[in-house]
C-alpha cells in the first residue's frame, strides 16, 4: 500500500473507551498515576513561572512584563496573548498537553493532509474559546469584585483564589482521570450518546477543559491581564483579551501536534494503527498522567503548601 493511501479508519476509534481496550490496563493505570504524582513532587513553580514565563514574557515584549502597566486595550490584547504563551508549561496549562496523544491518535490518514490536521484543532479551539470567551465577559462584567481578586486568608492560610484554583483545578483534574479510565476500558465512556449524535464533541470537551483552566488561573502574567479587563469594564476586551490567552496557551501544543503528525510523514500514525490497542494506551496514560498531576498539585500540594497536610516535595 502506497504511504500516501488513506486508510480508512473511523476517527477518535479509540478515544474514550470506544476499544479495543490493552490486555494489562490496570498496568497502564497504576503506572500512569505515578507518573502524575511523581511530576508534582518535582516540580518547582518558581522555575517554570519566573525562569521560563517571565523570561519568555519579557523577550517578547521588550520590557519588564511585570514591572510594566498595561496601557490600554491594544496593549492588554497584546500581553494576553504573550503571557498565555509565556504560560504554556506552567502549572496551571501544562495538562493541556494531554490533549496531543488523543489528537495524533485520531488520525486517519496514511499520510495527513495539512487541512485534515487542522480540523480536530479547530475543535479544541471551539471548546476552549466558547469558555474563555464567556468567562472574560463575566469578569469584564463583574469586575474585581471576583475571588480571584481577594486576598484574605482563613485560618489555615487559603485565600479565596486558592480555594477556587482548588475546586476549578479538581474538577478538571478528576474530568481527565475519567477519560483517562474509559480511552483504556476500566468505566464506560460518559458522553457515549452525545459522541454518537456529535463525533466531534470529546475533542470539543478536550477544548472546554483547557479554556477552564482560565478560570482558577493564578499565574501572576494572567492575573495582570484579568486585572486590565475587570477594571475596564468593557465586554468586548474581555472576551478578545481571555480569548487571546487561551490561543497562546496551546501554541505550542498545537506544533508539537503538526510536528509529530507531519514530521514523521505519517509513520506515527501509522505506528499507533499497527496494533489495535496501541491508540487506547498511549492516549489513556497521556489523559491519566496531566489528570492525576493537574489533581494532586492543586489541591494535595496546595494543602502541603499551607501546611494543612504533608506532601512530599524536591526543593530545586
Amino acid at each position: 500500500m502506497s504511504v500516501t493511501e488513506r486508510v480508512p479508519v473511523a476517527p477518535q476509534a479509540n478515544f474514550l473507551g470506544s476499544g479495543p481496550y490493552p490486555e494489562h490496563r490496570w498496568r497502564v493505570v497504576l503506572w500512569s498515576v505515578l507518573a502524575g504524582f511523581a511530576l508534582t513532587v518535582i516540580w518547582s513553580a518558581p522555575f517554570v513561572d519566573s525562569v521560563i514565563g517571565d523570561s519568555v514574557a519579557n523577550t517578547l515584549l521588550g520590557h519588564n512584563a511585570k514591572e510594566t502597566p498595561i496601557g490600554g486595550v491594544l496593549a492588554g490584547t497584546l500581553f494576553a496573548f504573550v503571557s498565555g504563551l509565556a504560560g504554556t508549561f506552567t502549572a496551571c496549562n501544562i495538562a493541556a498537553f494531554g490533549a496531543v496523544a488523543p489528537l495524533v491518535g485520531g488520525e486517519t490518514t496514511g499520510r495527513p493532509k495539512f487541512v485534515d490536521t487542522l480540523k480536530p484543532l479547530g475543535w479544541i479551539a471551539t471548546g476552549m474559546l466558547t469558555v474563555s470567551v464567556v468567562y472574560g465577559v463575566i469578569v469584564a462584567l463583574v469586575g474585581t469584585r471576583m475571588p480571584q481578586f481577594s486576598t484574605a486568608s482563613s485560618p489555615s492560610g487559603l485565600t479565596p483564589r486558592n480555594i477556587q484554583s482548588m475546586i476549578v483545578y479538581g474538577v478538571i483534574g478528576i474530568v481527565f482521570i475519567v477519560l483517562g479510565l474509559a480511552s483504556v476500558g476500566i468505566v464506560r465512556n460518559p458522553i457515549a450518546g452525545l459522541t454518537r449524535r456529535f463525533p466531534h464533541a470529546p475533542l470539543v470537551l478536550m477544548g472546554a477543559l483547557i479554556g477552564g483552566f482560565l478560570i482558577g488561573r493564578p499565574f501572576p502574567l494572567f492575573r495582570m491581564m484579568f486585572r486590565s479587563a475587570a477594571e475596564s469594564h468593557n465586554v468586548f476586551y474581555g472576551a478578545a483579551a481571555f480569548a487571546l490567552q487561551s490561543v497562546g496557551n496551546i501554541v505550542v501544543m498545537a506544533l508539537l501536534f503538526l510536528l509529530l503528525t507531519h514530521g514523521t510523514g505519517g509513520r506515527l500514525q501509522r505506528w499507533m494503527l499497527a496494533k489495535p490497542t496501541r491508540i487506547a494506551v498511549v492516549t489513556g496514560a497521556a489523559l491519566l498522567v496531566a489528570g492525576t498531576f493537574t489533581l494532586l498539585y492543586w489541591d494535595l500540594r496546595v494543602l502541603g503548601r499551607t501546611g494543612v497536610i504533608w506532601y512530599p516535595t524536591v526543593k530545586w
